[in-house]
């Protein structure tokens, strides 16, 4: 589970009103999955709660959805995407062309973070 410490409600509460989901899937079953939704300045775009089953990891699912998470926002106008991202996942991150733009920080229950970003205009 993302983040153990919360409730469904505390979970649901927590995201953006506008934000919008999408999963990969195998077969029938979800396999990976975020969340964006516009968050900052105008025209900026925040990816939000990622995750990838372990048993699907590094077969592409992630990159799916990043992908389209990507792609959703710049339909909508986006100059900007940017994320708060898990160490771990920084490579998947690099390869959808963000950057780094933090040193490492600590989120409090769910472990080191650093800042990503990627301008789309």
């Amino acid at each position: 589970m993302l983040r153990p410490h919360l409730t469904i409600e505390e979970m649901h509460e927590s995201e953006p009103p506008h934000a919008v989901g999408y999963g990969a899937f195998d077969g029938g079953e979800l396999v990976a999955v975020g969340l964006i939704g516009p968050e900052g300045e105008p025209g900026q775009w925040r990816v939000r709660g990622m995750a990838t089953a372990p048993a699907a990891r590094r077969r592409g699912a992630g990159a799916a959805v990043l992908a389209a998470l990507v792609d959703h926002a710049r339909r909508r106008g986006a100059r900007e995407v940017w994320a708060s991202v898990r160490t771990p996942a920084r490579t998947l991150y690099e390869r959808a062309g963000f950057r780094v733009d933090s040193e490492v920080y600590e989120v409090e229950h769910i472990g080191p973070h650093v800042l990503m970003r990627l301008p789309l205009a």
